[in-house]
């Protein structure tokens, strides 16, 4: 199946996250017990939930997007490329919303499938929960309540659950999959787990788009493995 896979026709996406307030003493007395309840499993365990509170980024209800990285591979004389775009914006409404209009435009012009690593468990359901907050409208190919797994299948495209091969107990992240597969990635200087730090510390949002556009880059380059196919080198990455 994924040999028939058209790879031009994909739209490859990752997304970066932070929480909602810098600091858990800078929520309200609410949000504190919200939290506090959310993350009960852990306090029992001996954990405050102050200091679980870096985790906030992850939860939709206690986090926001802060950046999205979208791209497509085409052709140039010969040779794969990557044209990747980053939303990003203070306003998360409108970081989501012009992300929105760009899906309208890839629609256009054909590319009407998503793909991200773990995106059924979190890009996916992460930008829809954000979007409904922020009183957005889903886009058709985000707005998947009620459809039937085959039919979310065909059009957002998960490269983890495609390694699961149905093993639901089964995680493997992004980076250890492009070591097994010897997937070429250029030295970060950050991760996942410093998002949240060079976002509110160190107020660098360059830093993280960055960090966003190789992901996504990356997830390309792994499902062009999949289909045993070459992957595009980093050196044809174009930020648009």
């Amino acid at each position: 199946m994924l040999h028939n896979l058209n790879i031009e026709e994909i739209l490859f996406l990752d997304i970066e996250t932070v929480p909602l307030a810098p600091e858990y003493t800078e929520l309200t007395e609410k949000w504190q017990q919200l939290w506090a309840h959310k993350m009960q499993f852990q306090i029992n365990n001996g954990e405050p939930a102050e200091e679980l509170y870096d985790r906030a980024g992850i939860y939709a209800e206690f986090g926001r997007i802060i950046c999205i990285s979208a791209g497509y591979v085409t052709q140039k004389k010969g040779e794969l490329w990557f044209r990747v775009k980053s939303f990003y914006d203070e306003d998360e409404k409108m970081l989501i919303q012009n992300f929105f209009n760009a899906l309208s435009r890839f629609a256009k012009s054909g590319k009407r499938r998503l793909c991200a690593h773990n995106g059924q468990e979190f890009d996916f359901p992460y930008i829809s929960r954000r979007a409904l907050v922020n009183n957005l409208r889903l886009p058709k190919v985000l707005d998947m309540a009620g459809a039937k797994p085959w039919e979310v299948k065909d059009v957002l495209i998960d490269t983890l659950q495609l390694w699961k091969f149905g093993d639901y107990k089964h995680y493997t992240s992004l980076s250890l999959l492009c070591e097994l597969f010897n997937i070429p990635t250029p030295k970060d200087d950050i991760d996942g787990s410093q998002v949240a730090k060079v976002y509110w510390e160190e107020n660098d949002i360059d830093r993280i788009i960055k960090y966003c556009e190789k992901d996504t880059l990356a997830v390309a380059n792994l499902l062009l493995k999949y289909k045993g196919d070459k992957v595009i080198p980093f050196e044809n990455l174009e930020s648009v």
